[in-house]
């Protein structure tokens, strides 16, 4: 058996390693924006992306059409299913230095856990979505969670069901003077007053965490009123001289 080239370890090796690596890639429903059309654009946009004048063997593969179509070898980049009628796949995995990507002299490698993030989109059906902006947004069904009582709007259903996939818990709820100090630091810049945290202990409703942010977010110091006061008063100035 003859000494291996570099080449062909550092394949070995990344074949190796994309098989241990992130097990649980595979079972992770994986979506194209978030976890493929990174990885690809990091290491092949820029010889199979879409600039013409860079483009290499005539590959797209910012596209689906590229990306699923018969490329100028006959074969296809990815055949959505069949790892060994991948050719993008083949690619990555091959110990031939004329035959690996991406090429040493582009200087990118891909990460073990990259390879099997790859690997099991392609496994998964390899669903390709166009660029986020061009995605009509859909609105998303809030997730079931483990505290029911806990959720007082839809936003905290996500937030629990990521701590519940992560087997945490949400810390307690703060009292309403450390409460009312972040909302006021959060949204003005400035600490309460006395008289407003009296105001606030005072309030029974169950809307005074809603009125004391209303309340704030009305204040010349919120956003947009300190911005047209800071104006206003700058205007006077130079006018007065």
């Amino acid at each position: 058996m003859g000494l291996q080239t570099p080449a062909a370890l550092v394949g070995s090796l990344a074949l190796a390693l994309a098989f241990l690596a992130d097990a649980s890639a595979a079972d992770a429903k994986l979506d194209y924006t978030r976890d493929i059309r990174p990885i690809l654009a990091a290491n092949c946009f820029n010889c199979h992306g879409s600039d013409d004048g860079n483009r290499k063997a005539k590959l797209r593969l910012d596209t689906a059409e590229g990306t699923f179509g018969v490329a100028e070898s006959g074969s296809k980049a990815v055949v959505p299913g069949n790892l060994d009628e991948s050719e993008i796949y083949q690619r990555i995995l091959s110990s031939d230095p004329d035959e690996h990507m991406p090429p040493a002299k582009t200087g990118k490698t891909l990460k073990p856990t990259e390879i099997s993030t790859l690997k099991s989109w392609i496994e998964q059906g390899a669903v390709f979505k166009k660029h986020w902006a061009f995605e009509p947004p859909v609105k998303p069904e809030p997730p079931r969670v483990s505290n029911e009582s806990w959720v007082k709007n839809p936003i905290d259903r996500f937030i629990l069901s990521t701590l519940d996939k992560e087997g945490m818990k949400p810390s307690p709820e703060t009292d309403k003077v450390t409460l009312l100090r972040r909302a006021s630091l959060d949204l003005i810049g400035l600490p309460p007053t006395i008289a407003e945290v009296d105001a606030f202990l005072a309030d029974k409703s169950p809307e005074a965490y809603e009125n004391v942010v209303q309340r704030l977010l009305d204040s010349p110091h919120y956003g947009p009123g300190e911005t047209l006061a800071r104006v206003s008063v700058a205007r006077d100035t130079v006018a007065e001289h």
